[in-house]
């Protein structure tokens, strides 16, 4: 097991180390929309490239944050444009009405700072939080400010994973599960400061 697990870390990183920096920009912007693809196997490796000196760091981390906000626009113009339109004509299949549609409007037109930068934070709702900001029509900017600060968190966090630990895999499960769950706590205290402030 841990000699495939070996050669798939080998192949991502002759992979990302043969597309260069461009194979880190495409390959973070599938990752920021619907196509299931972790970004754990590009930044990291990324990272381990960039300590080999194969790599510059500083633009692996603004490619992989530059990709990241590239997909979630992409998902964000989607769902601003046939997002409501589609939810109001066939959302009764799955039990969504208006009604459920305009409540989640009206909570992202009030946290959607929040909401977003959060999202982009945990895993597998980062891919999807582009989704509600789109059908709120969330003001661009502030979706892309809040968009690249969370990005960049997460981006810098699996950047230098890879650079420090390089291809221990067993050390970065061990402390990507540590970040993960230091992150969502993170997370409630600072929804829960918002709130507060925000009443």
């Amino acid at each position: 097991m841990m000699d495939i697990l070996h050669q798939v870390i080998s192949f991502l990183v002759e992979t990302i180390g043969s597309l260069g920096y461009i194979g880190i920009f495409a390959l973070m912007f599938l990752e920021s929309t619907f196509f299931p693809f972790p970004s754990e196997v590009v930044m990291i490796p990324a990272g381990f490239l960039a300590h080999k000196g194969e790599m510059n760091i500083y633009i692996v981390l603004l490619m992989g944050i530059l990709g990241s906000l590239g997909g979630a626009l992409l998902n964000y113009y989607i769902s601003k444009t046939l997002g409501r339109k589609l939810l109001l004509k066939y959302g009764h299949y799955i039990w969504f009405e208006e009604e459920k549609l305009i409540k989640m409007e009206n909570f992202f037109k009030s946290h959607g700072e929040i909401s977003t930068f959060n999202g982009r934070l945990i895993p597998v709702v980062r891919q999807y939080i582009s989704l509600p900001a789109g059908l709120s029509k969330m003001n661009i900017v502030k979706f892309s400010i809040y968009t690249v600060l969370g990005a960049s968190i997460w981006v810098v966090i699996l950047t230098l994973l890879g650079y420090f630990l390089g291809s221990n895999q067993d050390l970065i499960s061990e402390y990507l599960k540590q970040i993960t769950i230091v992150t969502l706590v993170t997370i409630v205290i600072i929804s829960f400061i918002y709130l507060k402030y925000k009443k």
